[in-house]
């Protein structure tokens, strides 16, 4: 026999089931659901008497639900006993309710609103990957809608070469389809039945290769390369030996005038988001430095860089440097999410908060004035 909470435990563990959720959630076929509780052995009621009463009462005290009872004939009692048989789940709401979890009440409430606001041929999608939605912030929660939306709208071809991130598409800024390429695309292949499984997103909207982004490269030392200034795509980038032992990546390329004359360095700016090209395997053996603006996107771009190459070293991207020039920071017009990325320092998980609490978020490198530029990188890069 089991208790009422013994088969909450059951219905908790269910819920973090994707077959479950589906079935649930998405179809009528298991409602009611039925829950066996099971009767009493003989002996049990024989010598345990008083604990097949208190599990009588706590199925009497079930309000939740239908509870089914079944009278049942035990050699030591007098008189057949009503035991409960069955507890019967009417509905997702009540199963839910049964499970008396704050956490998945919670994650239903959320899971709910998503489906309300999206395409039914993405529902499955959602419903079933529990980790698309689960103790995400409302930013991020937000975004899984904008995705759908974002979905429904995109059509073969239409990019006709552009990138990606320059489609002219209301309510979708630059960085959106470097950050939720992966979903998009797994919403394209239920929307356009896995067209995508033999190209990838770019192929499929005609849109120019990511390996297309052209970065900009700037030898800080006149005997490293034969020019002073030379863009190349990110796809060479990612296999191409540079002879500096010393990399400096900058976020913005506009900074190439605030450079110092510096040894042994060749500094790759503009890179943004695009960062794959870090994982070029001659890079792990250089000493490599990463300037980005300090906000919560560049923050996040460390973090995202860090990724190809841990070992990297920031510069001027610390509460210091915010503290002593926030005189010139602005509003970070959308920020990058309230929760700070895996990859960062604690004090640099600190500073990302700080700039989220804040009306001043934004410190864009191009503030900082060429002396503390130049004092800086004179100092760290050696």
């Amino acid at each position: 026999m089991k208790s009422p909470e013994e088969l909450r435990n059951k219905l908790r563990s269910q819920w973090l089931s994707g077959d479950h959720r589906e079935q649930r959630m998405l179809s009528n076929i298991d409602w009611p659901l039925r829950l066996s509780i099971g009767k009493p052995a003989a002996k049990t009621f024989s010598n345990q008497l008083s604990k097949v009463k208190q599990h009588l009462t706590q199925w009497r005290q079930q309000k939740l639900g239908r509870v089914e009872w079944s009278s049942v004939k035990y050699q030591s009692a007098t008189s057949p006993v009503d035991i409960p048989i069955s507890w019967l789940i009417e509905s997702p709401d009540d199963w839910v309710l049964a499970c008396a979890d704050l956490s998945i009440t919670t994650e239903f409430n959320l899971l709910s609103q998503i489906i309300k606001q999206v395409d039914p041929m993405f529902h499955q999608l959602i419903v079933r990957h529990r980790s698309l939605w689960s103790n995400k912030n409302n930013n991020e929660q937000e975004s899984i809608i904008q995705c759908c939306h974002l979905a429904m709208r995109l059509e073969s071809g239409m990019a006709m070469q552009l990138p990606l991130r320059a489609l002219p598409i209301e309510g979708i800024d630059s960085k959106f389809f470097e950050i939720h390429q992966g979903l998009i695309t797994r919403l394209l292949n239920i929307r356009f039945s896995g067209a995508l499984h033999e190209q990838n997103l770019e192929g499929f909207l005609g849109a120019s290769e990511t390996g297309d982004h052209w970065l900009l490269i700037k030898p800080l030392a006149n005997d490293l390369l034969p020019f002073e200034l030379i863009r190349l795509r990110a796809s060479e980038l990612s296999r191409t030996k540079l002879p500096a032992s010393n990399l400096l990546i900058i976020e913005n390329e506009q900074c190439h005038y605030l450079l110092p004359k510096l040894k042994n360095t060749i500094a790759i700016l503009g890179s943004g988001l695009n960062l794959s090209w870090l994982s070029n395997a001659d890079f792990n053996k250089k000493n490599i430095f990463y300037w980005g603006d300090i906000d919560t996107w560049g923050l996040r771009m460390l973090a995202m860089a860090r990724q190809y190459q841990p070992h990297l070293k920031p510069i001027l991207m610390d509460f210091e440097t915010y503290h002593q020039h926030i005189k010139l920071a602005v509003l970070e017009p959308k920020n990058a999410g309230s929760d700070s990325p895996r990859g960062l320092t604690r004090e640099e998980s600190d500073l990302y908060q700080i700039l989220l609490e804040t009306d001043l978020g934004r410190l864009e490198q191009e503030r900082l004035s060429s002396k503390v530029i130049e004092f800086q990188l004179l100092n760290q890069i050696i």
